[in-house]
């Protein structure tokens, strides 16, 4: 999914100087921000208070959206370096086409993992024919220096590994939950599960001490930690649990977001991860250009254009403001 901001910002995140390594309870709020032709998304990261949680970089909330008389999702082919995409769904289903060739339907629950690596472009819509309601999560994965080049590649998983408790489903998207691993591909250590809880119910869900972690609700109504998260709010965590306790006093649904705090500092504007300003000018142009990034074919339109730099200079920040 793309950033469509027309005023999209230069921002440095990442290193460890400002991960909180105790645990917190620190209740992020969304902004609106409107995604293709019908679409209005709540952006959870990067946030005004956090801009990462471990290798988690990016985080949008949509839905749910009834679409039966409406297009749905319409995002024109747009490129992507130094990331990973992950598509999650709880409604609806979104085609994925991409400049490797690849042609894909995601449906609730199914892994679409997309890994730029050094470039790719992709486009997302809903299908003509398509279900009542739209809603999911649109999230991005930085990729660690090393692996950040890597050759672009999509993977479509459908079936996930499942944790189960009286009460809870949880499904393992990427990383490892209690035991369980998603075939999906990681280049640094991480952690995403779908949370499913049924009405009434009390959880305690297994942690890593050394992830920092946050949990972005999808629906229903959720005590996590005893705070209560609202559909389309986030709660950042920290570091140190061992534990999460979790009681749902509706049917309702999250996500767990988790890995080991990001070492690097990266830089993230519009759709590129980076580590420098000319860097991400390298690639505007090249997109700009019509080269590096591919072709996305099959889509019915063109493709975006990138909004303009800004004129000031780049100034470091850390992982919040």
């Amino acid at each position: 999914m793309s950033n469509l901001d027309r005023q999209a910002a230069l921002s440095v995140c990442g290193g460890r100087g400002f991960v909180v390594a105790e645990p917190v309870r620190e209740l992020l709020s969304p902004r609106q921000v409107p995604l293709g032709e019908s679409t209005v998304v709540r952006r959870l990261l990067p946030n005004l208070g956090r801009r990462m949680v471990g290798a988690w970089a990016f985080v949008d909330h949509y839905g749910p959206d009834d679409i039966a008389d409406e297009p749905g999702m319409q995002v024109p082919p747009h490129p992507h370096m130094g990331l990973q995409t992950v598509s999650w769904l709880h409604e609806g289903e979104v085609l994925h086409r991409d400049s490797t060739g690849v042609k894909a339907t995601i449906r609730p629950r199914e892994l679409g993992l997309m890994t730029s690596g050094r470039a790719i472009s992709h486009s997302e819509e809903s299908p003509r024919s398509h279900a009542r309601f739209l809603h999911g999560a649109q999230l991005w994965v930085a990729l660690p220096d090393g692996h950040r080049d890597v050759e672009p590649h999509f993977q479509h998983h459908s079936d996930l590994p499942r944790v189960t408790a009286p009460g809870l489903t949880a499904t393992v998207i990427l990383g490892t939950l209690d035991g369980a691993a998603s075939p999906g591909t990681t280049y640094s250590p991480i952690v995403g599960a779908d949370l499913a809880l049924a009405r009434g119910s009390e959880a305690m869900l297994p942690l890593d001490p050394d992830f920092e972690y946050a949990v972005l609700a999808m629906s229903g109504e959720v005590n996590v930690d005893g705070v209560p998260v609202l559909p389309g709010s986030m709660l950042y965590l920290g570091c140190g649990r061992t534990e999460l306790p979790l009681r749902a006093e509706s049917d309702a649904g999250l996500m767990l977001l988790g890995g080991e705090p990001f070492d690097e500092e990266i830089v993230m504007w519009w759709n590129f991860i980076g580590r420098t300003n000319e860097e991400i000018a390298q690639a505007r142009s090249d997109w700009m250009d019509g080269t590096r990034f591919g072709e996305v074919k099959g889509y019915d339109g063109g493709p975006l254009a990138a909004p303009e730099l800004p004129a000031t200079p780049l100034k470091p920040r850390g992982r919040v403001r």
